[in-house]
């Protein structure tokens, strides 16, 4: 009796754990885009402080993180257990934060210009070499935004991953959530900190001394280092805005089953087309689905632009 009782434990447990794998590899692809943003928004928010203090930083701003954890994992399991139908309510207004925040950032790219973005960062500059600045009081100032930016990133992380086990098991939710909170706070942190010691890694090289082939190849590497580092943070930046309207805007599709439905239809339609069909089979879909986010967001950033309006001028008349 007891050898059957482990059998059938250790079989309940590798069924959980098979559970698991399945359902964290689903929930790691919908959190993808919010990695993406999440890598280029926090290798922002450290950066700008002295090159001796950024992996400091980043460790200081990494245990934020985890504290963050700490609270949003287990009040999104008591939620599920305690009011389960709040997570597709959870799961559509983290969309729609998403596709806001997308949107945001597309329109900061539009309405901005080059010169306006090397003016802001050439005044950073000029700020950071003021000895009248605090070097402590501003390297906490970053963390604390990095840590507030952190929490509602992994607010979303969570949320998705929730929506994505609702209908498992309450041990399996756990661990899928419980695990996928962990690697991401580990993964993402791991790759700020390569990140933004990539230049630092690339000048070190190109500094390097000596004659002869190897001494040449380091100065060589080092260089390359240098004008990848920044096309690295532009094209994360880039990867991870099309992937917030791309997973925000999934998400709210298959929230809203008629819309759903619409473009199932229209997608299926388009297969059957010469050349393109089988490309708007396979993409057709995701991409619906962001056109979808693009639009959710503007409406979004146009509500919170007249919001902002009215309490400005409710304010101003006070």
């Amino acid at each position: 009796m007891a050898g059957s009782s482990l059998l059938v434990l250790i079989d309940d447990i590798a069924t959980i754990l098979d559970d698991v794998a399945v359902l964290s590899k689903v929930a790691a692809k919908k959190t993808a885009g919010v990695l993406g943003d999440d890598l280029a928004v926090n290798a922002e928010q450290v950066s700008g402080v002295k090159a001796d203090r950024e992996l400091p930083v980043v460790w200081a701003v990494a245990k934020g993180s985890f504290r963050n954890k700490c609270i949003l994992v287990p009040a999104a399991l008591l939620i599920s257990v305690v009011a389960p139908w709040l997570i597709t309510p959870l799961l559509m207004l983290g969309g729609l934060f998403l596709c806001y925040e997308g949107f945001e950032k597309l329109a900061h790219s539009l309405l901005h210009s080059k010169a306006e973005d090397e003016a802001h960062h050439r005044d950073l500059a000029e700020h950071l070499a003021d000895p009248s600045i605090d070097p402590v009081a501003y390297e906490k100032r970053k963390i604390r935004g990095a840590i507030r930016t952190d929490f509602i990133l992994s607010a979303e992380i969570i949320v998705i991953t929730l929506g994505t086990v609702a209908e498992a098991a309450f041990s399996t939710q756990v661990l899928v959530v419980s695990s996928i909170a962990l690697v991401m706070t580990i993964g993402v942190y791991g790759l700020v900190a390569g990140i933004i010691k990539l230049d630092d890694a690339g000048l070190h090289l190109a500094e390097s001394a000596g004659e002869g082939a190897w001494a040449g190849f380091r100065r060589w590497l080092g260089l390359r280092l240098l004008d990848f580092a920044p096309l690295l943070m532009k094209t994360l930046g880039v990867v991870g805005t099309a992937a917030m309207f791309m997973v925000g805007g999934g998400i709210l599709v298959h929230g809203l089953h008629p819309v759903a439905e619409l473009i199932d239809h229209l997608v299926h339609a388009g297969s059957a087309w010469q050349v393109v069909g089988p490309v708007i089979d396979v993409a057709g879909f995701t991409l619906l689905a962001a056109l979808c986010g693009i639009v959710a967001g503007a409406l979004v950033m146009a509500l919170v632009g007249v919001v902002q309006r009215v309490r400005g001028g409710g304010a101003a008349e006070a």
